[in-house]
């Protein structure tokens, strides 16, 4: 078995361990009460922080699959430095800190760090204190790294080592980073349906990992509470109900320069017809674009039901018609252009302001989002080679008249 090169330059491990600490924060929230809140990079990896003001500590290790810990690993001593400059700071026992370390790594057996895991931590059975046995396995260490870490240990008195060392705990065999996708589908979104959890994930984080940078770059000072996680998932799942459809262009932009003078669509050709501004215009190609999108990821994500889509465009075409006659009933064969212009800007005056105001125009009861009707609208209005909507009253018979002239 040929092993795999690894470039000594490469930043791809402490990449991954950085990602791995929004995403297990994010399993962590969902896991702990509500009004738990976490902090990312600011006294450790991870601080936790709960309702009376009580401080975890949490260090991540994401290791390679096998990894051990033993008396002297340096991922453990490590975490101990970062924890002991805490607790000394706060006050030693009279601080309110809890040290944690979260590895995809498995302690030992043979090794006394096995204290620090859950189920021996609470155990009055042994014969050694861990003070004892922390201090006696530092004392068998030559590493630079860790003598300075042993130092700083034996300031403390006997009493306050062991405080220190009873507030730590070790959770080992920690899912690793891509199982925790997994894990939040199956245990924390079980309310929604199967065929919709991945995609109410993907949004989940994309929030998550939103709200992480604003905390990393200090536009957000406060922690991160599990509330606001259980709130923004609970928004998301609404999204996917039988009544709604969720909405995830608003605000989006093509990635191509919008061009309102050049853009060859028919949909545009409309607008200048009847002498919309270059703002309107733009307006009109972004709401066509965010629709267009839209029902690209609703087909995507298999949201909609079959024909649905057909049939709300014929809502639309029908609709739009019966308003259509309404505008352009006093017109006559020899209206004027200006008179033609106008009836085709008060028809689209109706389509750009008031169709969303009409229950029965939208896709499903509770999709209110305006670019999705506008945005159709304009769809419509672009097919060919007749479009199903037009403004001008005399729109469809240039149409014609240029295909006669060019055929």
């Amino acid at each position: 078995m040929v092993e795999k090169e690894t470039d000594k330059f490469s930043a791809g491990e402490q990449g991954l361990g950085y990602i791995y600490q929004g995403r297990l924060a994010l399993l962590r929230l969902l896991q702990l009460p509500e009004d738990a809140a976490v902090f990312i990079e600011k006294d450790d990896d991870l601080d936790f922080i709960d309702t009376e003001g009580g401080k975890s500590l949490a260090s991540l290790k994401h290791k390679a699959i096998g990894d051990k810990l033993t008396d002297l690993s340096t991922d453990f001593w490590k975490s101990v430095n970062i924890w002991l400059v805490r607790y000394k700071r706060d006050g030693l026992a009279a601080s309110n800190m809890q040290f944690f370390l979260f590895t995809t790594g498995t302690v030992s057996t043979d090794s006394f760090l096995t204290r620090f895991l859950p189920e021996l931590a609470s155990s009055s059975s042994h014969e050694a204190t861990l003070a004892e046995l922390a201090t006696a396995t530092l004392s068998r260490s030559k590493s630079k790294l860790i003598t300075p870490i042993a130092a700083a240990f034996n300031e403390l008195s006997d009493s306050a080592k062991q405080d220190f060392l009873e507030r730590i705990l070790i959770l080992d065999g920690n899912p690793r980073i891509s199982d925790i996708p997994a894990i939040i589908r199956e245990k924390h979104m079980r309310s929604i349906r199967r065929e919709h959890r991945q995609f109410v994930l993907e949004r989940l984080e994309g929030w998550w990992t939103d709200a992480v940078i604003k905390q990393l770059t200090g536009a957000r000072p406060e922690g991160i509470f599990g509330h606001e996680v259980s709130d923004k998932l609970s928004n998301i799942t609404e999204e996917y109900k039988t009544d709604n459809l969720p909405i995830t262009f608003r605000g989006k932009v093509p990635a191509s320069e919008i061009d309102t003078d050049a853009d060859p669509r028919l949909f545009v050709k409309q607008m200048h017809e009847i002498g919309i501004s270059s703002n309107r215009i733009r307006s009109a190609i972004l709401d066509y674009y965010r629709a267009f999108e839209q029902r690209s990821a609703w087909a995507r994500e298999n949201l909609l039901v079959s024909g649905e889509v057909e049939e709300y465009e014929d809502r639309l075409a029908e609709e739009w018609s019966r308003y259509r006659d309404v505008v352009f009933e006093k017109l006559s064969d020899d209206s004027a252009e200006d008179a033609l212009r106008e009836a085709g800007a008060t028809l689209y005056n109706w389509a750009e302001f008031e169709t969303g105001k009409i229950e029965s125009l939208r896709i499903r009861a509770r999709v209110t989002e305006p670019y999705v009707v506008r945005g159709s609208l304009h769809i419509l209005a672009d097919t060919t080679p007749e479009p199903r909507v037009y403004w001008h009253p005399r729109f469809i018979e240039r149409v014609y008249k240029v295909l006669g002239v060019a055929s």
